[in-house]
């Protein structure tokens, strides 16, 4: 079993090459793989001006607003037609598409999770309150707001854990399927509480 704790305010930038934004990658699969050998990967990114998003062919892509007024996300065929601009919704399409995207109002932030998809397919969601999500081989989770308690156990059940997320941080694990059971730890949370789920799975062949 592999599980990774993070920091959001501890990830390190890496600019565009459009100048358009920055992302800060949380986790890739393979660990050190380049952005043509992937299998998924997750990641921030901070959108700061219009511009076209990178085309990742053989990708499908889910993009979740974080925070900011978002962006409308278009192509020249016309297939992609998204107003993002709602936190905590997830939005999914395909890397091959040439997308461009329109701040619509001051900078915003996004998580992206990316996967190769004659390899494997994520499950993206958000939680406002206790639930119990997989079993998964691979995935991650971040506490957008509140604070919230995690429980695992591996799939032989031999093997425990349990982790405290306060806000803006996270984790993920691979090389194991496992079951979370996730619960705020503050009963009066405001109505904005938010846990940040992407469960991978293998393509079904």
């Amino acid at each position: 079993m592999s599980i990774r704790l993070f920091e959001r305010s501890k990830l390190q930038g890496m600019p565009w090459k459009t100048g358009s934004g920055v992302t800060r990658e949380i986790a890739c699969h393979p660990q050190q793989a380049n952005f043509q050998d992937f299998d998924w990967r997750i990641s921030i990114a901070h959108i700061s001006s219009d511009g076209d998003f990178s085309v990742f062919s053989g990708v499908d892509r889910v993009i979740t607003l974080l925070e900011g007024e978002g962006v409308h996300l278009s192509s020249p065929n016309g297939l992609i037609d998204h107003l993002l601009d709602s936190p905590g919704s997830p939005f999914a399409f395909s890397g091959d598409a040439p997308v461009y995207a329109r701040l619509l109002g001051r900078d915003c932030h996004d998580l992206n999770v990316m996967t190769r998809r004659n390899v494997c397919q994520a499950v993206v969601s958000v939680l406002r309150a206790g639930e119990q999500i997989g079993p998964a081989p691979a995935g991650f989770i971040f506490a957008q707001q509140d604070h919230w308690q995690l429980h695992t156990v591996a799939a032989d059940k031999k093997e425990a854990h349990q982790f405290s997320l306060a806000p803006q941080t996270g984790l993920w694990w691979t090389e194991d399927s496992l079951t979370w059971t996730c619960q705020r730890t503050n009963d009066n949370a405001e109505a904005g509480a938010a846990l940040l789920i992407a469960l991978i799975y293998p393509t079904a062949r």
